[in-house]
């Protein structure tokens, strides 16, 4: 297990190695479902950290990434959040969206990061960056960040399943599963839908005459 932790964490040595300390990792959830926002972390651990089974969110059970969560909330030198909604979503696409909410999201970091590695996206920002291609199973502190944004976008869809348990967003977390679909048939929409996306749109050209 440390070997795989190391792995992860050569773009972070690399960097310390150069003097830089001060490193936030950033990546993003949503882009693919129906509803709800897209929402990002960026995350600076302490220097040399080390959190054994941290990986891609996407990798880890739920159980384990809820656990992982609380313990790089503790550890963490600082967290960013960003979150942007559906609409600004449909009005200038979910490419420019996650990177509008990757900016807010170091933005909202209170330390203010000497270097900043990020998953997949190129991003205008003055400082210093890199893009790392599938970065959250490549970076501890991107992967940190995948977990970060992962939990909290969950939580938000868990707070709309209490309102509308009809279309089972606890389940389907806002992804075009085939029942989200069948829901979306029988009961509408509701507010915070991405009208731009095809099924949405297939239901409005459907539905809206």
């Amino acid at each position: 297990m440390k070997k795989e932790v190391d792995d992860l964490y050569s773009y972070e040595r690399e960097l310390i190695n150069q003097g830089i300390t001060l490193i936030a990792g950033v990546d993003e959830v949503g882009r693919g479902p129906l509803v709800g926002p897209v929402v990002t972390s960026a995350v600076i651990l302490p220097l040399n950290y080390k959190l054994d089974g941290l990986t891609d969110s996407k990798k880890l059970t739920e159980k384990k990434r809820e656990k992982f969560y609380d313990i790089i909330m503790h550890d963490a030198i600082s967290i960013g959040i960003g979150i942007i909604d559906a609409k600004v979503i449909d009005e200038v696409n979910i490419y420019e969206a996650t990177k509008l909410a990757m900016k807010e999201a170091i933005a909202n970091l209170d330390v203010k990061p000497e270097h900043v590695l990020i998953d997949a996206m190129p991003l205008d920002i003055s400082i210093p960056h890199t893009s790392i291609i599938k970065g959250d199973a490549k970076s501890l502190s991107i992967a940190a960040a995948s977990v970060i944004a992962k939990v909290t976008r969950d939580r938000m869809m868990y707070e709309l399943d209490k309102k509308y348990p009809m279309y089972n967003y606890k389940k389907n977390k806002g992804y075009p599963t085939k029942e989200h679909i069948e829901m979306i048939n029988k009961y509408g929409l509701i507010d915070g839908y991405r009208l731009t996306y095809g099924p949405i749109k297939d239901y409005l050209e459907k539905n809206i005459k």
